[in-house]
């Protein structure tokens, strides 16, 4: 009897054990369901990691044939129970940025029931491409595409990030084309640090949401964004101090621009309601060593209702930058521009219109008014995920295809805040901000371009001597976009920055010469850092001068082209094609012998012969026009002063020239 009650109080003592376990057990998932559904990732992420903890199954071992479909084994439940806690755990760690965690746990739950939950494999594919496992992510991305039956924002997206994957396999087999290094010093250290703004060769103001001691002290949320000096230089600096903005209380601070003459300084504040972020642009006066108490811009920069943010000023003090939502853009965030008149005011804000701007996101612009260049990063063209930088060459009136500036510049996260300390050669050195090393938050990085150079040499074709003044355009392969443009000096020499491993196309003109072009491919720069092309020479020629065009055979008698006139002619077609706007007339001339008629008739039909070939290999019939002059206009005497014939002179005089009407 005593046996039999012992054994009853350890089953009882057993079953409460178990029943209090079951308890705990489901305390974590509820508490980490709570955080998921408030929004709390981080903690959600911490109670999902324990209840998995809870489970028989470990991670690798689960399999889907041990469900029971008719849903009566009890062991059903709790792999459902499982399941859903993997789900969440990958998309708790994925909302607030861990990619790495959160790809571990979204690998395990591609095996689930893909009805139960259709975008796993969509976001498996975000995390391998966050991690830069381009092969695996395109892999997983054309997995979902051909799985996924919607027809909404997710097969939208796949598209691009298929987009993004092969293009970012191709872009890094390239050779990069800057160093990043991660600035070092303390300026990277506690919370973000981002959007530096140089000051002077050794001090730049940057943006930090490192712990305030003096909120943990009040016991507020030491996290607060403002804005930080640092001094050092190149790779490494220190950050010791607040810049001496006054801040308002509940207000974050940050992002700035500083105008040329160093004392206005304008800066993004925002406060953040119910997870919705509101932000403006401020301007601040410098004080003496104080900065004044910053007044928000009037409506040309502000719109009540709408955010404006990440202003820029320009070199030369002509234009101020910014991103905002207000109405009149394409998308989310575009980018907005106005001049700057002589008093410091700000004109009505434009759009940059559809060339630069897209229906998703465009941040933090940059403009290089030397070089006529615009930095900017988006979400919105194909790259390598998250944030890029695109260039484009233009000067506010109209702008080139954005390019993407390439890898390491750019990487599989969040890419943004160009900043430069070489006014005068602005993508050459400079600092970027980025999360591509950190889980959470944004750090600051030094860039410097690697340099390649090509370059040659212009002469004039008669005298053979260096031609100054002549123009030479630098355009990529496309013929379309316009990379640089320069004019050659005394020397006649010209040097472009460019690429390795592109084609790149060259146009030389000069006025009262003929414009040549030829094109070239940079893969030799692999192994040198300068490379020349040939010298090109440039032949002169004057409005209606005849220009003989030696070698030009016809039949005797006829007007049909010999094979080896079209060969001298294919090289006038050549020349018509470097001088597209070039107008020419085709004249042909014969000697005396026949008659007037019959020499201008037949005359008039080798012309016609010669501009007839032209057209046929695509030159455009208004500009070529063909004109017979019989043996009106000879160029030597067809016969001898002692009235015997002048086979030479005659020969001459059988000639086909062309003369240049309009260039």
């Amino acid at each position: 009897m005593k046996r039999f009650t012992l054994i009853l109080l350890l089953v009882s003592i057993c079953m409460a054990g178990t029943l209090h376990a079951q308890q705990y057990i489901y305390d974590y998932k509820r508490t980490a369901d709570s955080y998921f559904e408030k929004k709390d990732y981080y903690s959600a992420a911490q109670y999902y990691s324990k209840a998995l903890g809870t489970f028989t199954i470990k991670p690798g071992e689960y399999k889907p044939y041990l469900l029971d479909k008719s849903g009566k084994n009890k062991k059903q439940k709790k792999l459902k129970d499982y399941e859903q806690v993997v789900y969440r755990l990958a998309e708790s760690y994925r909302m607030y940025n861990d990619f790495a965690n959160a790809e571990k746990w979204y690998a395990e739950a591609v095996n689930f029931d893909p009805v139960q939950f259709p975008l796993v494999r969509y976001w498996y594919g975000v995390c391998l491409r966050a991690a830069s496992k381009y092969e695996d992510a395109l892999t997983q991305f054309q997995l979902f595409r051909q799985s996924y039956k919607g027809y909404d924002d997710y097969s939208t997206r796949t598209a691009i990030e298929i987009a993004n994957c092969e293009f970012a396999i191709r872009e890094m087999a390239l050779p990069p084309k800057y160093e990043v290094i991660r600035v070092a010093g303390d300026i990277n250290q506690g919370g973000a640090n981002y959007a530096p703004v140089p000051v002077s060769n050794n001090t730049v103001y940057f943006t930090s949401s490192r712990p305030d001691s003096t909120l943990i002290e009040k016991k507020d949320n030491p996290f607060v964004n403002t804005l930080y000096v640092a001094t050092g230089g190149d790779n490494s600096f220190e950050a010791n101090e607040k810049l001496s903005v006054p801040m308002e209380e509940g207000m974050e601070q940050g992002v700035a621009a500083l105008a040329p003459d160093g004392n206005t300084l304008y800066l993004t504040r925002w406060t953040v309601k119910n997870g919705a972020k509101h932000s403006a642009i401020y301007r601040s006066v410098r004080q003496g060593n104080e900065w004044s108490a910053p007044q928000p811009l009037d409506a040309n920069v502000n719109v009540a209702g709408y955010s404006s943010k990440e202003p820029f000023i320009s070199p030369d003090g002509k234009y101020f930058l910014f991103s905002s939502n207000r109405p009149g853009g394409m998308g989310k965030f575009d980018l907005w521009y106005c001049t700057i008149n002589s008093s410091g005011g700000l004109s009505n804000a434009a759009n940059f219109g559809t060339a630069i701007n897209t229906k998703d996101q465009e941040n933090a612009p940059f403009f290089d008014p030397a070089k006529e260049v615009l930095v900017f990063s988006t979400d919105g063209r194909t790259g390598f995920g998250g944030l890029d930088f695109f260039s484009s060459k233009g000067n506010f009136g109209s702008w080139s295809t954005p390019e993407n500036m390439g890898y390491p510049l750019n990487s599989a996260k969040d890419d943004l805040y160009f900043a430069s300390i070489f006014p005068k050669n602005a993508l050459q050195k400079g600092y970027i901000s980025s999360d591509r090393e950190s889980v959470c938050c944004l750090e600051i990085f030094a860039v410097k371009r690697k340099v390649k150079m090509a370059g040659g040499m212009v002469l004039d074709c008669e005298t053979g001597q260096p031609l100054e003044g002549a123009k030479i355009t630098l355009l990529d392969s496309t013929q379309r976009n316009i990379l640089e443009k320069q004019t050659t000096g005394v020397a006649g020499n010209y040097m472009f920055e460019v690429e390795m491993n592109r084609k790149y196309k060259v146009l030389i003109e000069k006025e009262n010469y003929f414009s040549k072009n030829f094109n070239f491919d940079s893969e030799q720069l692999s192994m040198v850092d300068s490379m020349m092309n040939p010298s090109v020479c440039l032949k002169r020629f004057e409005i209606d001068k005849p220009i003989v065009i030696n070698d030009i055979f016809y039949d005797y008698n006829k007007a049909s082209l010999r094979p080896e006139s079209k060969l001298i002619l294919d090289s006038l077609y050549y020349l018509l094609l470097d001088n597209p706007k070039m107008e020419i007339e085709l004249g042909a001339h014969t000697d005396s012998k026949g008659t007037d008629a019959y020499n201008l008739k037949l005359s008039d039909a080798r012309a016609k012969a010669c501009v007839d070939y032209l057209i046929g290999k695509g030159i455009q019939q208004n500009r070529v026009i063909s004109k017979g002059y019989g043996e009106a206009r000879p160029v030597a005497p067809n016969t001898l002063p002692n009235g015997k014939d002048n086979p030479e002179g005659r020969q001459l005089n059988r000639r086909t020239e062309f003369k240049v009407l309009r260039n």
